[in-house]
């Protein structure tokens, strides 16, 4: 964690500890005494969400927790993460996972499946076209960690600062070192990555509550003609004020394994 805004990492801690309460903004202002036009402000601008969507990101996780976990009808996790709505829990949570609740449930089979191709994977050279068009732009940089690790490193761009729904531009690395990301169109975007590391077990990237992971803390922009800063991100242990790790990992998997098919036909 940094220090600015220092007191926003209490509210964070007691987010966690008080998640099955209800949670209004007027109670997380309160719990640091400020207004909440001005908590929202700092609690953004130090988290990089708003305090409501963050708070609804971290019960999303634990759905897929008690999804895994328990033997609870889709129905009960959905009431007992605040959701009145099956309906609603079941759409939220596809659009943020990648997957419907009843999918994840059972996709501890088929994500054992692709790891276990990755890890047979030689070549991992993906040609990606590069559209010469004046409107689109490339981003590119290095990613590194702070703990040595052998395995697989899951990156992307996406619309919003969490890891959360299919990201617009995505890939899987078999090394630390240079990414690209070709073909950008002009936006607002926020890059994310973590890893799998091959001594890890299924559930261990299911509900990747260990992986590391790395994030931009500040917004890419990407506009005509102008070319985007180089990126330098770091892969680090979790830490309280990351944002949980929404989308599927084996969903990115698939969908990158698809690609390498579709390539070598």
């Amino acid at each position: 964690m940094i220090d600015r805004y220092a007191e926003i990492d209490a509210v964070v801690a007691y987010i966690h500890e008080n998640l099955y309460e209800p949670l209004p903004l007027g109670r997380l202002a309160n719990y640091v005494a400020y207004s909440p036009y001005h908590f929202t402000r700092i609690f953004k601008e130090r988290i990089g969400l708003s305090p409501l969507y963050y708070v609804s990101s971290l019960r999303l996780q634990k759905a897929k927790d008690l999804l895994l976990n328990t033997g609870l009808s889709v129905r009960d996790i959905g009431l007992e993460i605040g959701q009145q709505s099956m309906g609603t829990f079941s759409t939220r949570f596809t659009e943020r996972v990648g997957m419907t609740p009843t999918d994840f449930r059972n996709s501890a089979e088929q994500a054992d499946q692709h790891f276990r191709t990755l890890k047979t994977l030689t070549d991992w050279r993906m040609s990606h076209p590069l559209l010469r068009h004046d409107l689109f732009g490339t981003v590119e940089g290095t990613i590194q960690t702070e703990h040595p690790f052998q395995g697989i490193i899951l990156i992307g761009l996406f619309a919003k600062p969490i890891p959360e729904g299919m990201p617009i531009h995505g890939t899987l690395l078999s090394s630390l070192g240079h990414f690209s990301f070709t073909g950008v169109r002009p936006g607002v975007y926020y890059l994310m990555a973590t890893s799998v590391s091959w001594g890890m077990q299924t559930m261990d990237f299911l509900l990747p509550h260990s992986t590391l992971r790395a994030r931009s803390r500040d917004p890419i922009v990407v506009e005509p003609g102008k070319p985007v800063p180089f990126q330098h991100v770091t892969l680090h242990p979790p830490r309280l004020d990351d944002p949980p790790i929404l989308i599927s990992l084996p969903v990115l998997m698939d969908n990158f394994l698809n690609r390498v098919k579709k390539h070598s036909n």
